[in-house]
C-alpha cells in the first residue's frame, strides 16, 4: 500500500557499514544496499565486531569512514536476556552508545534498529512514534537504553522500532510454525498478545530509503494489519497448504512452562510518522507471509 508520494531526497552514492550483518535483517540488508551499485558497502557480524566494545568499534569506523551506518547488530533472545542482563544492556545499549559516539566522530548519519518491546503493551490502541515508552523486559529497557544512547550522541539519527520480524533467514517464527506442522498433532499459541508481524525483504527496503535520505527523528516500521500469535500460526499453515484448524489458542498464562520474559499485550505499531508524512507504507502482511512461505518451501 502507497500513501501519496515518497518525499525523500535523491539517493546519492554513500559509503554503508551495516552491523550485526550475520542476522536475519542483516542479510537482507546486505541484498538491499548491494544491489544498489553506486553504494560501497562493508558488512559486518558479531564475529567481525563486537559493538560492545569500544575501541573496536572506533577503529573500525575511522578507518572505513563511512557515510551512513546501519546497526542492526542485537542481542535479541529476550528470554535469555533477563537470564543475562549485562550482556543485554552492553549490546544492545552499550553498543549503541559506541556506534553513536563514532558515528559523530566521523560524521555518519546513523540508523538505530529498535523495537516494539520499549512499550508495555497496556493501551488499547497503536503506539505511535511520540507514545512514552515503558518496558517490560531487560531487552526492551536494554533497546530503549540504545535508542536514548543514540539520541543523545547523534541528534540526527533515525531511529526506527519494528515487531515480530519474519523472514527466510536466521530463526524466527515462521520457521518454527513450519517445523513444529511437520510433526503433524494440534498446535497452541497465544491468542492475547497482539502485533504487527514485518518481514526483513520489505523492513530492509524501508531501512535502506530512511538511511540514505538521512531522515532524522523516531520512525515506526512494519508491515500492515494486526494480528495474534494465533491467527499468524493459521495463516502460516494456510501458506503452507496445511490444515489451520490444527492449530488452537490459549492464553499467556496457560503457557507451560512460562516464558520468563514478560511480553506486552499489545505492541502494534502506528507507523504514523511515515504516514503522515505521505511515506510510503509496507504491504499488507499476509502479502508478505504468502511470498515468504513460498520461497522457504521452494
Amino acid at each position: 500500500m502507497v500513501v501519496g508520494a515518497a518525499r525523500v531526497r535523491p539517493l546519492l552514492p554513500v559509503r554503508v557499514l551495516v552491523t550485526g550483518a550475520g542476522g536475519q535483517l542483516g542479510t537482507d540488508l546486505q541484498a538491499v544496499f548491494a544491489a544498489a551499485a553506486h553504494h560501497e558497502l562493508l558488512a559486518v557480524d558479531h564475529a567481525r565486531l563486537d559493538v560492545g566494545d569500544r575501541d573496536a568499534v572506533s577503529a573500525l569506523v575511522g578507518a572505513y569512514a563511512p557515510d551512513l551506518i546501519v546497526n542492526a547488530a542485537a542481542w535479541t533472545a529476550v528470554d535469555a536476556c533477563e537470564a543475562d542482563p549485562d550482556r543485554a544492556w552492553r549490546v544492545n545499549a552499550l553498543g549503541a552508545r559506541h556506534l553513536a559516539e563514532a558515528a559523530a566522530r566521523a560524521g555518519a548519519h546513523l540508523l538505530q534498529v529498535s523495537t516494539d518491546y520499549v512499550f508495555d503493551g497496556t493501551r488499547a490502541e497503536p503506539y505511535v512514534e511520540w507514545d512514552p515508552p515503558g518496558p517490560l523486559s531487560v531487552y526492551g529497557r536494554s533497546k530503549l537504553g540504545g535508542e536514548r544512547e543514540v539520541a543523545a550522541a547523534c541528534p540526527g539519527a533515525t531511529i526506527v522500532r519494528t515487531s515480530w520480524v519474519c523472514g527466510p533467514h536466521g530463526s524466527n517464527m515462521v520457521k518454527t510454525i513450519l517445523r513444529l506442522a511437520e510433526g503433524g498433532g494440534p498446535l497452541a499459541f497465544v491468542d492475547d498478545q497482539r502485533g504487527c508481524p514485518t518481514f526483513t525483504d520489505d523492513l530492509a527496503e524501508a531501512l535502506y530509503r530512511l538511511g540514505v535520505a538521512r531522515r532524522s527523528g523516531v520512525f515506526h516500521v512494519t508491515n500492515q494489519g494486526a494480528t495474534t500469535w494465533y491467527h499468524f500460526a493459521r495463516d502460516v499453515m494456510s501458506a503452507a497448504g496445511q490444515d489451520p484448524g490444527r492449530v488452537r489458542p490459549i492464553t499467556t498464562a496457560a503457557l507451560d512452562p512460562p516464558r520468563p520474559a514478560p511480553r506486552p499485550a499489545n505492541s502494534v505499531l502506528d507507523n504514523a510518522a511515515l504516514r503522515l508524512a505521505g511515506d510510503r507504507l509496507l504491504p499488507d502482511h499476509h502479502e508478505a507471509l504468502e511470498r515468504t512461505v513460498r520461497r522457504l518451501r521452494a
